[in-house]
């Protein structure tokens, strides 16, 4: 009888090059009005997933990108706006960063503070975009969040604990998180 496969066909080789020393922080530890961010990568069947990697991109405190890509402007604040960050063998991941402003939507909306998450993990073949709104902010008028279906909302919504805020991510199954297509 011929020896099967694994049903696993890419990676885990994320840990090979992607991370790097600080790339969970975001932002200094010293600074004043950092946050933290943390919570755990589930797969569909509620298991962690102990290889994961989390990517986030955001706007400063000011709602602005010190990137030629914002359409405003790029301002050179000095704040990289991005973290990458691996899960542990729990599936845990922490970034430390500062609560993003709101920016400018279209048509004349304005979008709610914001954290764009990029995730990566064995199993998919591209990486799965999400994004983490704060329970503490006002999110009615966010033409993307009203986008989605009202009962899945919740899945975009990072909840306060006494480390921050807390946003899990499930790739699958009951519960699963919202993706966006980009």
């Amino acid at each position: 009888m011929p020896e099967t496969t694994p049903s696993q066909t890419v990676g885990p080789y994320l840990s090979i090059g992607l991370p790097w020393p600080d790339g969970p922080d975001v932002v200094p530890a010293d600074e004043p009005a950092a946050i933290r961010i943390h919570g755990r990568v589930f797969d569909g069947a509620g298991e962690p997933v102990p290889d994961a990697m989390i990517e986030t991109w955001q706007a400063d405190a000011d709602g602005r990108f010190d990137h030629p890509d914002d359409p405003r402007g790029a301002v050179a604040s000095g704040f990289r706006g991005f973290g990458r960050c691996p899960t542990d063998p729990g599936g845990n991941y922490r970034i430390r960063t500062i609560m993003p402003g709101s920016l400018p939507g279209p048509a004349g909306s304005t979008q709610a503070p914001h954290i764009d998450v990029s995730v990566l993990a064995r199993g998919l073949l591209h990486r799965v975009v999400t994004r983490i709104y704060f329970e503490d902010n006002d999110n009615s008028r966010d033409p993307v969040l009203a986008s989605v279906p009202e009962a899945r909302r919740g899945t975009l919504i990072a909840t306060k604990t006494d480390e921050g805020y807390r946003f899990d991510v499930r790739l699958q199954g009951e519960g699963e998180t919202v993706f966006f297509d980009v």
